[in-house]
């Protein structure tokens, strides 16, 4: 009886294991035409208007000589922060903030001294004007690409177009 089972268990196995192989090589097999990005990948941002701009030589420049300035890394647990304008000035700022800059409209760079890789990273819109009423809008918050000690803000209107927003910045170290 239990040689029955267990023979029976292995052509159980055996078929379960053709199956998934039959199956994943139907899942992997591709398209002859290719769906556009947008349809494929709802979420995923498209190179434009939503993406990044090239750093240039003179900014990845820049980013290496603020990490040199560091004496050292904010202890964990710590916050760097920074209050940038519409027109990317840096108003408010912690001692890791190095400086804002504004690529094009909504499009800002706030570079810090130290690395922030793997840091978590949070941007609010807001004013630093006496009433502290920000204007209504959205924002997005990323790495800089090719910039371990970048981040990259964008700010939109409520509408979703690409927007000047004042923002706060936050990152967690």
């Amino acid at each position: 009886m239990a040689t029955f089972f267990r023979r029976k268990a292995a052509a159980v196995t055996l078929g379960v294991l053709a199956l998934t192989l039959a199956g994943g090589g139907i899942a992997a097999a591709q398209p002859a035409t290719k769906a556009p990005a947008e349809v494929a990948q709802p979420g995923a941002q498209q190179a434009g208007v939503a993406g990044q701009p090239p750093v240039t030589a003179a900014e990845a420049q820049q980013a290496r000589a603020a990490l040199k300035v560091s004496l050292a890394p904010p202890a964990a647990g710590s916050v760097a922060w920074a209050v940038v304008t519409s027109g990317g000035t840096l108003l408010q700022h912690s001692a890791n903030v190095v400086s804002a800059t504004k690529y094009g409209t909504g499009q800002y760079q706030v570079l810090l001294d130290y690395s922030v890789v793997g840091k978590a990273f949070q941007a609010t819109i807001g004013t630093n004007d006496q009433f502290n009423v920000p204007p209504a809008g959205e924002i997005s918050v990323a790495p800089r690409n090719q910039t371990p000690n970048g981040v990259f803000i964008q700010t939109y209107s409520s509408g979703g177009s690409v927007s000047n927003k004042p923002f706060h910045l936050f990152v967690a170290n």
